[in-house]
């Protein structure tokens, strides 16, 4: 090879160089390309039946051999080039042509046979990637005696470093990095941001349990199959909620679930004779589950048993509260009213920013009213914070600042808070401002 490289006039040397860095820059950008296309479109584009996008896909289900192949011939011609060109500057102006074939090649290596194809390879990656796929698989199969040996090699130096071939990023995180990544390529904008938080709503429910999100046993409107049928009724027909607990002598001991529709259709069979109308025949069995159900298997369950309402208990059997499908759906799409929807019980505004919330109210309902981030890991009432953050029972009006908010107590009743005016501290420090300006 060298002797025929000697023998090469100025020109076919240049054409040579020329020759070799256009195989550079196509190895550079079909490994940019074969790694960078989109998974997802190739895939749609297999199905529709297209050849190309399958060879793309069968390329990368053989990364390893299709990345080495690369690799070899970038190789190959990057050192074959440098070494004709060191040749031909060598014979011009001796020893010095080194340095001058160094520089030179450094140059144009790392423009014409790097920056410029990858960025271009970058930009089209799924076009480039169909493009080249033949070729591509040509020279894998072209390099594949030499890839055997060179996999040897490698595969002994990793089980000598004790590197696992098989190890992987977690399939999660690298869907949340996808997600962050679409926040930087495209525009944001509102339906953006909401489809982003949305898909992170999604994963979340794999890490969040049924007590995240329940609807506590103090907010839960429940029946006492005890009570008189008109009063039932009223109960049920003024209720905003299709579906009530029922309870027998105690709210522990649930014995049934009693739906709007199914109380309708006894009233009527009964032809209005409330007498005859009988509670506990209507009654559907209560679905228990353990508060400590993670979400995303409970949306599972729903979907299984063709149920929308669960009983959330505690490890001792104790009723805690209830979930429901749409509390589900909204931990995903956020809030879904409708026109029967009312505002959370035991919120309610102020102005300048500030909210009078019963001690009861959960954090999750109060983080929704108000657009609030208050966190509820250790707690799930506004009470609950207080205390787990104060580390005592405080006096009605004493004050606390928590997480950027400020807590007053307006009310307590032995040792439990039942009022509290909660307002963000940045509000509060405008009121100040307001009122400071005034006496000016």
């Amino acid at each position: 090879m060298m002797d025929i490289i000697e023998n090469w006039g100025t020109t076919e040397s240049i054409i040579a160089v020329g020759v070799l860095l256009l195989f550079s820059a196509f190895f550079s950008g079909a490994e940019t390309a074969m790694t960078g296309a989109s998974k997802s479109r190739m895939h749609a584009l297999e199905k529709e039946g297209n050849k190309r996008a399958r060879l793309v896909n069968y390329l990368r289900d053989r990364k390893d051999k299709m990345i080495g192949a690369i690799l070899l011939g970038s190789n190959i011609v990057n050192t074959l080039s440098s070494a004709i060109a060191t040749s031909v500057l060598i014979s011009i102006f001796g020893s010095e042509g080194i340095f001058y074939a160094t520089a030179l090649m450094t140059v144009l290596l790392l423009i014409f046979s790097e920056v410029l194809p990858k960025t271009y390879a970058l930009v089209k990656a799924d076009a480039v990637a169909m493009a080249i796929a033949p070729i591509v698989q040509f020279f894998v199969w072209l390099f594949t005696p030499l890839l055997g040996v060179v996999s040897f090699f490698v595969r002994g130096v990793m089980k000598l470093a004790r590197v696992n071939e098989g190890a992987h990023t977690d399939t999660e995180e690298e869907l949340r990095g996808a997600i962050e990544l679409h926040e930087v390529i495209d525009d944001i904008e509102s339906d953006t941001q909401a489809k982003r938080a949305m898909l992170h709503s999604i994963l979340d429910l794999a890490d969040m349990e049924v007590a995240d999100i329940m609807i506590h046993r103090n907010n839960v409107e429940i029946i006492d199959v005890s009570e008189p049928i008109n009063l039932i009724i009223d109960q049920v027909l003024s209720n905003a909620y299709s579906r009530l607990p029922v309870y027998r002598d105690t709210p522990d001991n649930i014995i049934g679930i009693i739906h709007a529709r199914g109380l309708l259709r006894e009233i009527s069979n009964a032809a209005g004779d409330l007498s005859r109308v009988d509670i506990n025949r209507i009654l559907t069995d209560p679905w228990f589950i353990p508060e400590t159900t993670i979400l995303f298997d409970q949306l599972q369950s729903f979907r299984e048993r063709k149920e929308h309402f669960a009983i959330v208990v505690d490890e001792y059997g104790a009723f805690e509260g209830i979930v429901t499908l749409e509390d589900i759906l909204e931990e995903i799409v956020g809030d879904i009213e409708d026109e029967h929807d009312m505002s959370v019980p035991g919120v309610r505004a102020q102005p300048g920013g500030a909210y009078i919330v019963d001690g009861t109210v959960t954090i999750r309902d109060l983080n929704r009213a108000a657009g609030w981030d208050l966190p509820d890991e250790y707690y799930s009432t506004i009470a609950g914070l207080i205390l787990h953050e104060s580390k005592m029972i405080p006096e009605m009006g004493q004050s606390f600042s928590f997480y950027g908010h400020r807590f007053k107590i307006l009310k307590r009743q032995r040792n439990q808070i039942t009022l509290v005016r909660v307002m963000p501290e940045d509000s509060l420090a405008a009121v100040v401002q307001n009122d400071f300006s005034r006496v000016k």
